[in-house]
């Protein structure tokens, strides 16, 4: 029993992991879809509504008569965008992908530390109780049997411990420490993801921001008279779009990255002392692995 469920557990992260991503590409390849559908629906409707040069001016149009309702203006107004729209016009396709990209794998890596920083993963009560019966039997080959088999990172510690037992009880204790650095050092690396995408986020928002800025400034430069408010705004809407998503990411990643690295820390220094406490009935044993009861 302890040997499935020591199995199931890193499958079950990889399999999550595995959907997370492959909806993360399916939303990035949907989202340059419709970025590239929507460009081109815009360049032609611009082409439809750019007046022709040789066009004449309409004639002033005759208030109406008494009487007579006037007609509706709200045709004459333009259509307004959606935000979500209006966002990827400014962001670009570029900006978009990989605001996207950054996203789905920060959801990618909450989902993976969110099962790996669970207690059942870290120090599962039932190995401890297991563990404690087989020692209190003097069954120490099945107390052994039982560490190897679950795949947690008290039975991982466990295991090396009593492998090295025989030894003495120091070099159990070294085997332990060293097995236990080794697995606080991989749940640290694949948390350390999440601080560089609340690092690299920001970042890339002030890139975008620094090239809309140069973007509206180049439009100011190209232009003897007065500028065209509407190729200023796009720049200005570049700069904060791109500053706005990269917080958007930014602020949620290093949120949950100090969350998940307390609850590690807690939970690895809970592995120390169970573990400790486990073995500490085999300070006296030196050179011999002890017989089976």
């Amino acid at each position: 029993m302890g040997k499935s469920m020591a199995t199931k557990r890193p499958t079950l992260v990889r399999r999550i992991a595995l959907v997370v991503v492959w909806f993360a590409a399916v939303a990035i390849v949907g989202a340059a879809s419709s970025y590239l559908r929507a460009q081109e629906g815009g360049g032609a409707a611009d082409e439809a509504v750019l007046p022709d040069a040789n066009t004449q001016p309409a004639p002033p149009a005759v208030p109406p008569a008494a009487g007579t309702s006037a007609p509706d203006q709200s045709a004459d107004q333009p259509e307004a965008r959606s935000y979500l729209s209006w966002a990827f016009d400014s962001l670009g396709l570029g900006y978009s992908l990989v605001f996207l990209a950054l996203s789905f794998t920060l959801v990618a890596l909450f989902v993976m530390n969110v099962l790996a920083a669970r207690r059942d993963n870290v120090v599962p009560a039932d190995l401890i109780e297991g563990f404690e019966a087989h020692l209190n039997a003097k069954q120490y080959q099945e107390a052994y049997e039982l560490a190897k088999n679950d795949e947690s990172f008290l039975g991982k510690v466990l295991s090396a411990g009593l492998a090295k037992l025989s030894a003495g009880y120091s070099p159990a204790i070294e085997a332990m420490q060293e097995v236990g650095e080794d697995e606080d050092m991989r749940l640290e690396h694949r948390l350390s993801y999440m601080a560089l995408i609340g690092s690299i986020s920001p970042m890339i928002g002030l890139l975008g921001t620094v090239q809309g800025m140069i973007a509206s400034f180049r439009v100011i430069e190209g232009t003897t008279g007065a500028p065209d408010p509407k190729r200023l705004a796009a720049g200005i809407a570049t700069a904060l779009f791109t500053t706005l998503i990269g917080l958007f990411i930014a602020i949620p990643a290093i949120a949950a990255y100090g969350y998940f690295r307390n609850r590690i820390a807690r939970l690895v220094l809970e592995v120390g002392i169970v573990s400790e406490n486990l073995m500490s009935r085999f300070q006296t044993v030196g050179g011999k692995r002890p017989e089976n009861g």
